[in-house]
């Protein structure tokens, strides 16, 4: 057969017609090749030759990594390669993840004060099933091998100063990171490694409190200033809401802003500004994200004129997005937020055990026989899925009784149904709505009736002593 070059995933045969061999699966029925390299069947056996060599890392391997991913209290860098062992990772090897304990010999409240993302770094491996597991701790060779300055992208210099160890000439940025001896490819002119400005095993000190404490704003990368000079504008980064002044925020203009809910997880600030863009020039667009950086399920949207924002409302308000509805609205409007929905006017009939399928038409065309129906309303739960009750409003109030005794024990669709005057706000004081002046609803004159006691009231039965 003759040699031809195939990737990971690529059948290469069907089970039964070669027995497989060396980098080469079996996956539903078929021969499946695991590696990069040339097909060869020799003596019934079909296998794979890796044009590279594999590399399988062990525990007690160093591996040099960058930091792809960091969450509160764990994390995961991408594997460069084994130190010592040239050649191809495989997938299941390629990423390693790490704990905010593993990350050096002192209290980190989260990884991020250790370690950012693209620090390429040097750990040992701990574990290698079901996932490769990294150690930046036990080692003073291990750590951060190289960092750049998260507002401006020059290299974070070692440096000394109180809680920070990091420094950038450019900006002056300071920070934290988990050091290793030969950070900087080298031994950064210093007496000792520089893990030695780890501290490790000390307290930190008043600065560093302070900014845990603040959380995650805290921790927050402020962009530095532009420092061109070369006769263009200057421009930057601002949020919305951020004025001119010093302390000082300038509002949006009213009806500019809009409040969206109801955001699929895997919607992020760029997905909603192109949903978003074709009714006006936004001004400023996000998506909150909690501390882990997932989407809490809303954003905020503002445009440069209230008629983009209504424009953008009347289209979008209810759009779908991934299968999830969206709601946008105003989100300044402290009305539309607080303002409870009016009831509709007439006497107010509550309708139970009804069918799930029961419809506004059908207690319509029951009730109209009997009063002049203003609205039905039918109870409904999340995703719209019916409650088995609702209410029906009538004009005449002085018919509830009238109409409670006609359809109360009704039958839709083969249920048989509650009908009641619906009780009033306020535990019932006042005018009975039912026509009743003795100051009892109908449904608690139905009750006495049924008991049969000429209204007297039921005497409590003897709970018994608990011992």
């Amino acid at each position: 057969m003759t040699a031809s070059l195939v990737t990971p995933g690529s059948i290469i045969a069907q089970e039964g017609e070669h027995n497989h061999g060396e980098g080469t699966t079996l996956a539903d029925g078929n021969i499946v090749s695991t590696v990069v390299g040339y097909v060869h069947v020799e003596n019934g056996t079909i296998s794979v030759a890796a044009a590279k060599a594999i590399v399988e890392p062990e525990v007690g391997d160093t591996v040099l990594c960058e930091v792809v991913k960091l969450n509160e209290k764990n994390g995961e860098a991408m594997i460069l390669c084994v130190e010592g062992k040239p050649g191809s990772i495989q997938p299941q090897h390629l990423y390693g993840q790490f704990f905010v304990t593993g990350l050096v010999d002192r209290f980190m409240h989260q990884t991020s004060d250790a370690l950012r993302r693209r620090d390429v770094c040097r750990a040992a491996i701990k574990e290698v099933t079901p996932v490769v597991r990294l150690d930046f701790r036990e080692r003073d060779d291990c750590g951060v091998l190289h960092a750049i300055c998260p507002p401006c992208g020059d290299t974070l210099q070692p440096e000394l100063d109180g809680d920070w160890n990091v420094k950038c000439p450019t900006c002056g940025y300071q920070a934290y990171r988990a050091l290793a001896d030969n950070y900087g490819a080298g031994w950064a002119e210093l007496d000792q490694g520089a893990s030695a400005l780890n501290n490790a095993g000390k307290r930190w000190g008043a600065a560093a409190e302070a900014m845990f404490a603040k959380g995650p704003a805290g921790r927050a990368t402020f962009i530095a200033a532009d420092v061109r000079e070369d006769g263009r504008e200057r421009t930057y980064f601002r949020f919305e809401g951020e004025g001119g002044g010093r302390g000082r925020k300038q509002k949006a203009a009213p009806g500019t802003r809009l409040f969206i809910g109801g955001l699929p997880r895997e919607v992020g600030t760029e997905e909603l500004r192109e949903l978003f863009k074709g009714h006006g020039d936004m001004t400023d667009c996000i998506v909150l994200t909690d501390d882990a950086g997932v989407n809490r399920g809303f954003g905020f949207v503002t445009y440069a004129e209230k008629s983009m924002a209504e424009a953008a409302i009347k289209a979008l308000d209810g759009h779908r997005i991934n299968g999830r509805k969206i709601g946008v609205r105003d989100a300044d409007d402290d009305k539309k937020k607080d303002r409870k929905k009016k009831e509709p006017q007439g006497l107010k009939l509550y309708v139970g055990n009804l069918p799930f399928s029961a419809t506004a038409e059908q207690l319509q065309a029951l009730f109209a026989p009997h009063a002049t129906v203003n609205e039905v309303i039918l109870a409904t739960g999340p995703g719209g899925k019916a409650k088995g009750f609702g209410f029906v409003f009538i004009a005449e109030e002085d018919k509830g009784s009238e109409v409670v005794a006609a359809l109360n024990k009704s039958e839709i669709d083969g249920r048989t149904i509650k009908v009641d005057v619906a009780n009033a706000k306020g535990g019932g004081k006042g005018r009975n709505r039912g026509g009743n002046s003795d100051g009892k609803s109908a449904r608690e004159l139905q009750a006495l009736r049924e008991e049969g006691d000429g209204g007297k009231k039921r005497k409590r039965r003897p709970r018994p002593k608990k011992d």
